[in-house]
């Protein structure tokens, strides 16, 4: 009984996926032929003011933009079951071969970026929760804060140049050197001051939401118990408030994944880090259509999947979640 229950909870999930998909996929495909711009500029460049209209109208019929938004819409999600994305305008080549090699240095970096942010900000959280309005906590508040507001390009440049320009320490640009893309020391380097900036734009954040839930947990009557029982405040936050708080956090952290990973649009901006955020500024900036979409499109996914996940690991943490999602389906 329980199998078939979960069998049915994992269908419906894709079922959601795939209409969350089918939604994201028609917002972003209207709305980016409605902005203005041609697409011919990006497959052509320069050689397009030479072109006559006739040769501008073959043009746009090859490369099936002559046609009506609808049946543009509809050509693309057929060729998408197909397993085709379509050409790279701007590349001029199947869009997954443009994006294959560069989905590995957005994950690497997001994923690394976005545990270093939360098992950072959770311990933050705990420690100012221990030491709560003393000198300590209130440092750690100023400090923050101030880290939030500073703005992620203006932060990587200056490390750049105290880093890679003055001492020379670290790399200023891309994702390894020639020839090491199999070394982990090298991507290492790489990955310092992108990690850096990301970590600093996104850890106060987080850290100071955990620390508010910490503390309104703390003031809950069963705290009164444990210490009437002799339990240290060290072990109160520690056994049972940062438990009590888990479900929160997770659920945090499930919502934070584009926020996070937004951050690394940034991180490959200033540091010509090659990765699908920065492909996907590209992509718009030029009205690579067909390229903008997948682009979006993994962004959506692991959005729905980071949920999927969080919903999961709650509803272990906390049966009542379960038994709530099974009255609602």
């Amino acid at each position: 009984m329980k199998s078939a229950n979960l069998w049915v909870r994992i269908a419906k999930r894709i079922l959601l996926l795939v209409l969350c998909m089918f939604l994201l996929s028609t917002v972003v495909f209207f709305i980016a032929r409605l902005a203005p711009g041609d697409p011919l500029q990006s497959f052509y460049g320069d050689a397009l003011e030479l072109m006559t209209e006739a040769e501008k109208d073959t043009a746009r019929e090859r490369l099936g933009l002559n046609a009506g938004l609808v049946t543009q819409y509809i050509r693309w999600l057929a060729q998408v079951f197909q397993g085709n994305f379509g050409l790279s305008f701007k590349y001029k080549m199947p869009v997954m071969d443009v994006i294959q090699p560069l989905v590995g240095n957005t994950l690497l970096l997001g994923v690394l970026a976005y545990i270093i942010v939360f098992a950072l900000a959770i311990v933050l959280a705990v420690f100012c929760t221990l030491y709560e309005d003393r000198f300590i906590d209130k440092a750690i508040c100023k400090i923050g804060t101030a880290s939030y507001y500073i703005p992620g390009f203006w932060l990587g440049v200056v490390l750049v140049l105290i880093f890679s320009v003055n001492l020379g320490w670290l790399p200023s640009s891309g994702a390894y050197d020639m020839g090491m893309k199999n070394d982990i020391g090298n991507r290492i380097e790489h990955l310092v001051l992108p990690l850096i900036v990301m970590v600093a734009s996104h850890l106060w954040y987080y850290a100071y939401m955990i620390r508010n839930k910490l503390l309104d947990e703390v003031r809950k009557d069963y705290i009164l118990f444990a210490k009437a029982k002799g339990c240290t405040r060290r072990e109160i936050v520690w056994k049972h408030c940062l438990r009590n708080v888990a479900p929160t956090i997770v659920s945090i952290m499930a919502i934070s994944i584009p926020h996070v990973t937004g951050g690394t649009v940034v991180a490959e901006a200033v540091f010509n880090y090659p990765g699908i955020g920065n492909l996907a500024v590209e992509s718009a900036k030029y009205h690579d259509y067909n390229l903008l979409m997948v682009t979006v499109l993994i962004t959506g996914i692991a959005v729905f999947i980071g949920s999927f996940v969080a919903q999961t690991v709650n509803e272990e943490i906390d049966p009542r979640m379960k038994e709530m999602e099974s009255i609602k389906w």
